[in-house]
């Protein structure tokens, strides 16, 4: 892989998972003009469903989304090529998505067939050692078949070094740990923080001030903002993330670099909702169709946004009014197999 530009990391459903991914995807970013340039595939892994750098390392991470999860770490080259430098076993089922420390001293993965949370101490290099820590959680929600154990579903560590929140969609609930740094072991504060029956939380995004988030429910479709001190959530406002009918799933969350909108994808009805933050409860002032059912995930990166539809088999670029924080489409779709994850790498 050679040339110019931003590189931007790919993660997808490999044959492992019934998708048609060959690993880890790379594609160039002109950084005016949003357009991405496929250039290969970087790594070959099983399902690497989710990716995250690590802050300070070029070091990109994976998960394997298996049935006897793993977790991967790759050295990046400049060009976007990918060098394996460890896979773990996460001790956990379908491992689906991960979250480096930052301080860069640990990973955190979570299991969502295993529904737990592992932790993995990395050395100088980012390289992962052996599992410092396993928490399992248990319970399950009022859905019958898709909360019927735990499913950890995202782990978010705090920038200013609050405690790590870990969302579990199968017991509606976000429960919070302290990382004993010596051990690298979590050290859980009660009680956990639990969300209306039947919301199965999925993502949650947090506000540039630190003070505020908002987590989207992928069983109930709705946006729940929350008050965050020092680990705490106060539950504000639920509004819904879709002002379309039909079957509304959500998936991936984030707020705008400025602080002024959150953005939110919605499966089934295969659009990006936006909401401005000016006022107590999030509003919606716009949403955006991506061109396919099955947006997974998405990446803020400058001035656009991208979007991953899984089934459909594309990334579709956005450019982003300043302005008005609205969507608007660029060029046409980048065609790449079954994407779940778009990691940009500036």
């Amino acid at each position: 892989m050679t040339g110019q530009g931003e590189i931007v990391h790919i993660g997808g459903y490999t044959a492992d998972s019934g998708g048609r991914a060959a690993g880890i995807e790379a594609a160039r970013r002109d950084p005016a003009s949003g357009e991405l340039t496929p250039i290969g595939t970087a790594a070959v892994t099983p399902s690497p469903s989710f990716l995250v750098r690590h802050p300070a390392l070029p070091v990109v991470y994976a998960v394997n989304e298996l049935s006897e999860g793993q977790v991967s770490a790759f050295r990046a080259a400049p060009d976007g090529e990918l060098t394996e430098l460890g896979v773990r076993p996460t001790g956990g089922a379908e491992p689906c998505h991960l979250a480096v420390a930052p301080d860069g001293r640990h990973l955190f993965v979570a299991n969502y067939g295993g529904g737990s949370v592992a932790v993995f101490p990395l050395d100088a290099q980012g390289v992962p050692g052996d599992r410092s820590d396993l928490v399992r959680h248990e319970g399950h929600g009022a859905d019958p078949e898709r909360q019927d154990r735990a499913h950890c579903h995202m782990v978010s560590p705090d920038p200013a070094g609050g405690p790590l929140l870990a969302v579990d969609l199968g017991t509606d609930s976000v429960y919070r740990y302290d990382l004993d740094v010596a051990s690298g072991r979590l050290v859980p504060r009660a009680p956990r923080v639990r969300t209306p029956a039947g919301t199965g939380p999925r993502h949650l995004a947090r506000h540039p001030d630190g003070r505020r988030c908002w987590l989207v429910g992928e069983l109930d479709g709705t946006v729940t903002a929350y008050d965050l001190s020092d680990g705490t959530l106060h539950q504000r406002q639920r509004v819904e993330a879709s002002g379309r009918a039909g079957h509304v799933q959500p998936s991936e969350v984030a707020v705008g670099a400025d602080g002024r909108f959150l953005y939110v994808g919605n499966r089934g009805v295969g659009t990006v909702s936006v909401f401005s933050l000016a006022g107590a409860a999030p509003e919606l002032v716009a949403e955006v169709d991506t061109g396919g059912e099955w947006p997974r995930h998405f990446a803020l990166a400058g001035a656009h946004l991208y979007v991953a539809d899984e089934r459909a088999d594309m990334i579709r670029v956005f450019r982003v009014d300043p302005a008005d924080g609205l969507p608007e489409p660029v060029g046409e779709p980048v065609l790449t197999p079954s994407p779940t994850c778009v990691l940009p790498w500036s």
